[in-house]
């Protein structure tokens, strides 16, 4: 096996359970914290040696927000180092299982997917020896409980790993404030307590996120999202429209009967995406209400004559994107994720490779008014109002200009490996 440098808090992880360890009398542990801080990787690998060290013949769970990201997050790069180390693994994904032999011993690991409250329902019955719950902020309390209930075998302990979330989370109330009550190991991981993050990355990972997200996937911090959803955009973010040609043209809609629409127009030179012009149009502001045909006739107003090869269209807009299609226009539904866009759109904007121009009044104001909404149970909304030029600018950054960033540019392949 290729020599792996660990840093006291992941060896922390690596020996918890250990007869030596003066934390070995703990029940579970909690490796909360920033992303690409190791945590992930340390856990899976403790709770492996664990498991064949002290049992066999018996079941354990593998729990993540889906099979799919269990196997992507945690077990695809960890196999290949448990097989160096000796391990025997034979996985079956049609059957979401892993057995797993060490020497004389052998165990079952189910793998389970916890991304509803029905969830809770798959892993009742199941007697378990122990459970791993990768990326538990993002599971229901209906089903980590259930988890929970099954580990039943003596001598059984409980893995969780996290990104934070709002501090009025349910996990962070219940399990990581009652850490000491429930006997649980709590272990707070930032970007640095990585040894094998190159500086460089590191940079560019704090480069990635702004507010919020910046104090909870870089410092590891449990912090609402509060004020300001873009709180960096200010005017040196606006820029005139750039003189010359452009390219590969795109425009960005979000539809609205009652409530306002908006429309962008988009040119990209070297790389750059820029939101040169716009349509917004607020039927209660002017009394009047446009149909499908109209907002179709302003699209094309917008256009310009322009060949635009694509419209990134607000995904419950069936009439609309009907009426466009029979006009000829290539229209692509958004991807409407809202906190994984507006990460993506702030890291975009930051790095300058979405650029608002000047032209862009309405975009520009609902920059300086688009904020977190103030809730009691911990997850991030965002106030329904001023956000419809916010949409989609989101809905274009999240379809067409960050998906190209992911396949070649700067943040090449952290899309897809980040926790959104």
């Amino acid at each position: 096996m290729v020599d792996m440098v660990f840093s006291p808090k992941q060896r922390r992880v690596l020996t918890w359970w250990r007869p030596a360890s003066p934390d070995r009398d703990r029940l579970a542990i909690i490796c909360d914290g920033a992303v690409r801080s190791g945590k992930t990787l340390c856990t899976g690998l403790s709770f492996f040696c664990w498991a064949m060290s002290c049992f066999h013949r018996r079941s354990f769970a593998l729990c993540g927000k889906t099979a799919q990201s269990l196997r992507r997050n945690l077990l695809d790069e960890l196999m290949p180092l448990l097989k160096d180390m000796g391990f025997q693994c034979e996985h079956r994904p049609s059957r979401n299982l892993l057995r797993v032999r060490l020497g004389g011993r052998r165990n079952t690991f189910y793998i389970f997917g916890g991304k509803d409250e029905g969830s809770a329902a798959l892993i009742q019955g199941i007697t378990l020896a122990g459970a791993l719950l990768d990326e538990v902020a993002l599971m229901p309390r209906s089903f980590v409980e259930q988890t929970v209930a099954r580990c039943s075998v003596a001598g059984s302990r409980l893995w969780f790993s996290c990104n934070p979330e709002s501090p009025a989370h349910w996990f962070y109330q219940e399990w990581i404030l009652k850490a000491e009550e429930k006997k649980a190991l709590r272990l707070q991981f930032a970007m640095t307590d990585n040894p094998g993050l190159a500086p460089q990355v590191l940079e560019r990972y704090t480069a990635m996120f702004q507010g919020p997200f910046y104090r909870r996937f870089v410092l590891g911090e449990w912090v609402a999202a509060e004020g300001r959803i873009y709180d960096f955009f200010d005017e040196s973010y606006v820029a005139p429209v750039p003189e010359g040609e452009l390219e590969d043209w795109h425009i960005s809609c979000d539809y609205g009967t009652v409530n306002p629409t908006s429309m962008g127009l988009w040119g990209r030179r070297d790389g750059v995406w820029y939101r040169v012009a716009e349509f917004y149009y607020d039927a209660r502001q002017n009394h009047r209400q446009m149909t499908d045909e109209e907002y179709a006739d302003a699209l094309e107003k917008l256009a310009g004559g322009r060949e635009i090869r694509g419209v990134v269209a607000d995904p419950s807009a069936a009439s609309f994107i009907e009426t466009l299609r029979r006009r000829g226009w290539r229209v692509q539904r958004a991807d409407n994720q809202v906190l994984s866009g507006i990460r993506l759109t702030a890291r975009l904007l930051k790095t300058r490779r979405l650029v608002i121009c000047r032209p862009c009044a309405d975009a520009i104001r609902e920059f300086s008014l688009y904020r977190w909404e103030e809730r009691a149970d911990g997850q991030d909304r965002v106030k329904k109002e001023h956000d419809h030029a916010m949409d989609e600018i989101r809905y274009f950054a999240a379809t067409v200009a960050g998906r190209e960033q992911g396949a070649g540019g700067p943040f090449a392949g952290c899309v897809e490996r980040m926790r959104l």
